[in-house]
């Protein structure tokens, strides 16, 4: 095996070649994932190696697609289905909250959901808003459901061949911007990664920073300026949205006693405010200061010159973090 770079887009079809290689029972479908390798060309060459009955070419049709790959996982595949844009994912809600995520529970246990939705997510690619969503919430919400967000090539690789094998649905969304984004090292040694568990990008002592898929990228920025003010940032890669590892993010607020969290969805029902409820819980005495959000409006995601007013932008996370800093 050797070592070469990967971009998180190259790192999905890495994922895929591998799972398709070696377990015949994996089988992707969605619109124009065959012949044309996908919208972003994320299943390319995959039709090619493994012929067209296991890389399924479908009709514009979300719910159909659902409700097939949940019939197929039912059956002992491990159907892997694309949807175009996570703002297409609507018309296969039925499916996916009424059928795939019920169905362990609905048969006590007699048969489960193989299943793995892959979808493009949020905004900063200058797309119209259908293009642009950040609804995690939405899935986290349902049991049942897992949802993973990988924000680089390693955890992308990672966490797809973990949400392959996982026997229960998995809601897999794939950061659009950070497709061609910052290619990294990557062998294809087949390792899977967690799906419960963060990863702390940067350790820090003074206050915490919490994001995960895009809105990593502006994290990390205000994490670099304020290393040139000698204040150390911990930084954390949420990975999974659903089941939160709380372990690894009350350890981090009980070690820095300050906390900022970065969604690029919007601020009602999000999971910034769930993660805040949980850490209120557990460390109310020991914060230092009030846990700060920064989180796109309630509006829906406007066209591209307005997209830098609508997301969490750098200086909106270090005026977050001087709030936190300077309290008491």
């Amino acid at each position: 095996m050797t070592e070469r770079s990967y971009s998180l887009l190259e790192a999905v079809n890495l994922a895929l070649h591998r799972a398709m290689h070696d377990d015949p029972n994996v089988v992707l479908l969605g619109e124009d994932i065959g012949v044309n390798g996908g919208v972003f060309r994320a299943t390319l060459g995959l039709r090619e190696a493994f012929g067209l009955k296991r890389v399924m070419d479908t009709p514009l049709a979300e719910n159909m697609i659902a409700g097939l790959s949940i019939g197929m996982a039912a059956q002992g595949l491990r159907p892997v289905m694309e949807i175009q844009f996570l703002g297409f994912i609507y018309a296969a809600m039925e499916q996916l909250v009424s059928h795939a995520s019920r169905l362990r529970n609905r048969t006590c246990g007699r048969l489960s959901c193989p299943l793995v939705v892959r979808a493009p997510m949020g905004a900063g690619i200058r797309a119209p808003e259908h293009h642009s969503e950040s609804v995690e919430a939405l899935f986290a919400h349902i049991p049942g459901l897992r949802v993973v967000v990988p924000s680089s090539p390693a955890r992308a690789y990672g966490l797809l061949l973990g949400a392959i094998d996982d026997p229960d649905p998995v809601i897999f969304l794939e950061p659009t911007r950070l497709y061609r984004m910052n290619p990294q090292p990557l062998i294809d040694d087949g390792r899977r990664l967690p799906l419960d568990s963060c990863f702390t990008l940067r350790e820090g002592s003074d206050l915490t920073l919490i994001s995960w898929g895009g809105a990593l990228v502006e994290t990390l920025q205000a994490a670099e300026r304020l290393a040139e003010r000698g204040i150390a940032a911990e930084v954390i890669d949420l990975a999974s949205i659903k089941p939160l590892d709380l372990q690894t993010l009350e350890a981090s607020a009980r070690k820095t006693g300050r906390v900022v969290i970065v969604q690029e969805a919007p601020v009602s029902g999000g999971i910034a405010a769930d993660i805040c409820a949980a850490l209120y819980e557990r460390v109310w005495f020991e914060l230092q200061a009030p846990i700060m959000r920064v989180c796109a409006p309630d509006i829906p995601p406007p066209l591209y010159r307005l997209e830098p007013l609508y997301m969490p932008e750098v200086g909106e996370i270090l005026a977050a973090c001087e709030r936190v800093l300077d309290f008491g």
